[in-house]
């Protein structure tokens, strides 16, 4: 067991006796699966009655931050959002539906989807709305980045998902300077056939 603080702006909370995770064993994919419903209510929107996308994006963090935690039993915080994109706007009244999950986790950080619905209850109908994937960096009691559990993919969904990823990270490292075209092996394989 352990203590862990964490500063919230002038505030200090302190989780205590968080249990260490002996082994590092493998997750399934659902386990960490997260569905979270917010309301669009008039403090959440625009001047054409849209749900803001920064209020959508805070929704969205949360929701990839309770999936990342519950993978990795640990806190975890933010390292990157990509892909995000709006595809369709979700009004005033109308409930926002949020499922996120882990799709891969590599040595300190994990990769999670997000996938967000808008659902009109007078209208009694769903949409698509958003998607994006988030990475998430796992976190000691020093605020140092620690070793997560492997991902264990079941379905064609979640091995698609799997198998993508470390693309999508290498894209994140190579934009981020941090890895250079020439070491992207999974990015060259998509391009160059031997």
């Amino acid at each position: 067991m352990f203590n862990f603080e964490v500063n919230i702006g002038d505030s200090i909370v302190y989780l205590l006796s968080l249990p260490k995770i002996q082994a590092m064993e493998g997750k399934k994919v659902s386990e960490s699966f997260t569905i979270m419903n917010e309301l669009v209510l008039p403090n959440d929107t625009n001047t054409f009655g849209n749900l803001m996308g920064g209020r959508l994006m805070y929704w969205m963090d949360i929701a990839a931050g309770i999936a990342a935690g519950r993978h990795c039993n640990t806190p975890s915080m933010t390292a990157s959002v990509d892909n995000l994109s709006f595809k369709n706007p979700i009004k005033l009244g109308n409930v926002v539906h949020i499922e996120a999950k882990v799709c891969r986790a590599f040595n300190t950080s994990m990769e999670i989807h997000i996938k967000v619905w808008g659902e009109d209850l007078l209208h009694q109908y769903k949409y698509e709305s958003n998607e994006a994937f988030f990475t998430f960096v796992a976190l000691d009691p020093n605020g140092k980045p620690r070793k997560v559990p492997e991902l264990i993919p079941e379905t064609e969904d979640e091995k698609k998902l799997f198998d993508g990823a470390l693309r999508r990270r290498q894209i994140r490292l190579i934009l981020a300077g941090k890895m250079k075209p020439d070491d992207a092996n999974e990015l060259k394989a998509l391009f160059i056939k031997e």
